[in-house]
């Protein structure tokens, strides 16, 4: 065995010990040895309560942004419903935010946690937005960043996109580790946490997620100043989940619980974002499928043993637009109401067009955010990298679109239609990550079976131990757990362990 592999393998072991020092959470505080844990009281342990993280937000410039009607963009909704339909569409201008979007807000807790625990530094490791956040954020404290980016495909080619917010992290004082795609991320994230001793400023840690629940609070306030109710429906672009977490948090806090919550990623089926022949046949580098699918239905895949980040708990819908569709109206909303973002925040735009023409015209939608534009994020040096790297760029049907063949910009803006996910199908798809990562991490090479799932025939000791049959066993807090996990009754969650 080589001496790297044994470098990679001794610095995995460590993983848990290296994830607990740089964040200061020990999350075996929360498990139950089985399934479940308690989320609640991992969210309370940060001891910032909504009041002083949106203190510190205040402080540093985070939050309070403009909410917007959007009202030339409803009209062209209007122009395509039926009779009585087309929703007032109003968007959250997160791009006023210091860093350029939404990220500002989960930076802002972690970065202020990070400098009252004696931190020097901290380290993120994202695509860009929330990197330049955290950067910001750390430049406001006076203290030194690090941000780990997969960048390059193995030819040393990166994507306008990200190389663009490199550049914006590089501007708040930030050194920038720009990796090629592969699974090294990881491993070179911890080491650089363990060799520098700093922060690990997590876009899934409580600190990160809670900071969004202002937004879901601000945005209901505001709606009910404008409109004298709460939003009929809020459109949020999901990757990784702590968006939508945290924004129907927020919501709920408020007390909104009969607003919509409707997810919103770009289709990239049939792409691997791993992969290093399809790293650059893609030309959204987060808010898409590759995230938002593999993100709801196993929360726990991130850089931290649980993440705060649970959207499958919250959201009422999940629908998909594509590339072409949000590039079409990332233009439509600089031409119809002057205002220049980036593709990527516009996900949810586009959702919210097709969206608007089902709802009546008295109710209002609201689009959760924007994103900062750039030189390498605009529309056109994105389209023209596509056209280099062998995708076909042309008007037509959307539905004719091929994720890494062609990018199809609709003929017509009544084109633009919102797909529909199985939100059941998902929920199945977390029971057995869920299932398979409790064997994993009580040892299990079992699967459950239908009579230990559902009738408990040999249940589970406090701890969590296997049964005697040695299958996996599950307690009634862990039926409990998946329930509130996957918005079902514990009889739904019960049938589908026995598919297990």
């Amino acid at each position: 065995m080589s001496s790297s592999v044994e470098s990679y393998e001794a610095v995995m072991a460590r993983k848990g010990e290296i994830i607990r020092n740089a964040v200061g959470i020990d999350y075996s505080r929360f498990e139950s040895g089985s399934i479940a844990f308690d989320y609640e009281g991992m969210m309370e342990s940060t001891g910032y309560g909504f009041d002083e993280v949106r203190s510190i937000q205040q402080r540093y410039g985070v939050g309070n942004t403009p909410l917007l009607e959007l009202r030339n963009i409803t009209a062209l909704a209007r122009r395509d419903a039926a009779p009585g339909k087309g929703a007032r569409i109003f968007l959250k201008d997160e791009a006023a935010n210091p860093s350029g979007s939404f990220k500002a807000r989960r930076a802002a807790t972690s970065v202020c946690h990070a400098r009252e625990l004696g931190f020097t530094g901290v380290i993120a490791a994202t695509s860009g937005n929330y990197g330049a956040a955290v950067a910001s954020q750390a430049a406001m404290h006076g203290l030194d960043c690090i941000v780990v980016q997969e960048c390059y495909d193995s030819r040393g080619i990166g994507q306008p996109e990200i190389v663009e917010k490199a550049r914006k992290c590089e501007a708040f004082g930030a050194e920038v580790l720009q990796l090629t795609v592969g699974p090294e991320l990881f491993f070179v994230f911890l080491r650089l946490l363990e060799g520098t001793g700093f922060f690990n400023a997590s876009l899934y840690t409580p600190f990160g997620v809670s900071g969004i629940e202002t937004l879901g609070v601000e945005l209901h306030d505001q709606m009910r100043a404008l409109t004298g109710s709460a939003p009929d429906a809020v459109v949020v672009t999901n990757a990784g989940g702590g968006n939508l977490t945290g924004t129907a948090r927020g919501l709920h806090q408020a007390e909104a619980r009969d607003t919509e919550i409707i997810a919103a990623s770009v289709d990239l089926s049939g792409l691997n974002m791993a992969d290093d022949a399809h790293f650059n046949r893609k030309s959204f580098t987060t808010g898409h499928t590759g995230f938002g699918i593999p993100f709801t239905t196993f929360p726990d895949r991130s850089d931290v043993p649980r993440s705060a980040a649970r959207p499958l708990r919250y959201m009422d819908r999940y629908v998909t637009v594509r590339q072409g569709e949000v590039f079409y109206m990332t233009e439509a909303l600089a031409r119809l109401e002057g205002l220049e973002r980036g593709p990527a925040g516009n996900t949810s735009l586009a959702a919210a067009l097709a969206i608007a023409r089902e709802m009546d015209n008295s109710q209002t939608i609201v689009v959760q955010e924007t994103e900062y534009t750039g030189a390498g994020k605009h529309l056109q040096p994105q389209l023209a990298f596509a056209r280099e790297n062998g995708i076909e760029v042309r008007f037509g049907d959307p539905r004719e679109e091929a994720p890494g063949t062609s990018i199809v910009l609709p003929q017509d803006p009544s084109m633009i239609a919102a797909q529909d996910l199985n939100l059941d199908d998902l929920r199945r798809r977390y029971i057995k990550h869920a299932v398979a990562f409790a064997r994993e991490r009580l040892g299990h090479a079992a699967p459950a079976s239908a009579s230990t799932a559902a009738a408990a025939s040999t249940p589970a000791s406090a701890s969590g131990a296997p049964g005697a049959s040695g299958a996996l066993s599950f307690t009634e807090a862990d039926i409990e757990f998946l329930a509130a996990e996957t918005r079902s009754s514990p009889d739904a969650v019960e049938r589908m362990l026995q598919e297990e």
